[in-house]
């Protein structure tokens, strides 16, 4: 684990996240960085969390993290680097204890690590399935039950709580994609973790919410290189900041009470709730269906519902 803790303080007075410890897992790259850049910049104390390996999850040579945490404190911001492996118990309770060593509390947490192992679902192997839904999944919920232990901790204590939690889930949780079956299962998951959270977290001070970027990073830059490059001049729609300005928000105290249990939509300059799943059209028999009366009222029932939203790559 390396430490780089600095006693000044985490970046501009005044700041949105001012006074605030955040950790971001995943922050050595992508999105994660340009996350961790963002909190620093808003006058946060950022713990910068990656476990330094390639995009199947092999180890790799640098250190991913350390790097980031030189560009924070080259800005003038305070970071210190975490490379714990945080889909462990052991690396998640790191994570958190590195918070509280080098700045004595955690406020906000976002977790964002992962990575790909994509394959059509007859060529899915058991390991590939396993490896992607223990980092996105459990990688999400381990860091985020140690975080809330201490707040529950500190809430019980009687010292107010006022705690963020951001998880990242993504199109392909919410609408599924072809030859991600592992990955859109582990961004569904994503959600419902947000969901039990935030209702079980509330009462500690803990508000948490969930964002499903589009942007343009190592696990993206495959499938939409055609339609995702960056462009000569102008907005660049795909760039990973265009999504820390949402994170930051919701991960600081302004994100006030009732900003929680929910999921976003964030592409480009676009913000969009999304609305989940919600009761459509219904019919009650107010007895016992039979198979073939089934079939007619769920013709009918679907004639009066929205078209589901279209399988990325279908």
């Amino acid at each position: 684990m390396e430490r780089t803790a600095r006693a000044r303080g985490g970046g501009p007075d005044g700041g949105l996240c001012a006074g605030r410890v955040v950790a971001v897992t995943g922050a050595g790259r992508g999105l994660g960085r340009a996350h961790a850049l963002a909190y620093a910049a808003e006058g946060a104390r950022v713990v910068v969390n990656d476990l330094g390996v390639g995009l199947d999850g092999s180890p790799a040579a640098d250190s991913p993290a350390a790097q980031v945490v030189r560009e924070i404190e080259a800005a003038g911001g305070t970071a210190v680097a975490h490379g714990g492996d945080i889909a462990t118990g052991a690396g998640a309770a790191s994570l958190v204890d590195t918070a509280l060593d080098a700045f004595g509390r955690l406020d906000t947490l976002v977790n964002n690590a992962g990575f790909l192992r994509d394959r059509m679902l007859v060529n899915l192997a058991d390991d590939d399935w396993d490896a992607v839904l223990r980092v996105h999944l459990t990688g999400h919920f381990l860091p985020l039950r140690q975080a809330a232990a201490y707040w529950r901790a500190e809430a019980k204590a009687g010292r107010t709580v006022s705690a963020r939690v951001v998880n990242t889930s993504s199109g392909a949780g919410l609408a599924g994609s072809v030859g991600q079956g592992n990955y859109s299962a582990a961004k569904a998951g994503i959600l419902g973790l947000t969901l039990v959270a935030a209702a079980e977290l509330a009462r500690y001070g803990v508000q948490v919410n969930a964002v499903a970027p589009a942007a343009r990073t190592r696990m993206t830059e495959a499938t939409f290189a055609a339609t995702m490059a960056a462009p000569p001049g102008g907005f660049d729609a795909m760039a990973p900041e265009n999504v820390s300005p949402l994170v930051v928000w919701l991960g600081s105290g302004a994100a006030g009470a009732g900003v929680t249990g929910r999921v976003f939509e964030a592409e480009g300059g676009r913000i969009t709730v999304m609305e989940g799943w919600r009761p459509g059209p219904s019919v009650d028999k107010a007895g016992r269906w039979t198979p073939a009366a089934v079939g007619g009222a769920v013709h009918d029932l679907l004639t009066r519902t929205e078209p589901s939203r279209p399988v990325y790559g279908a």
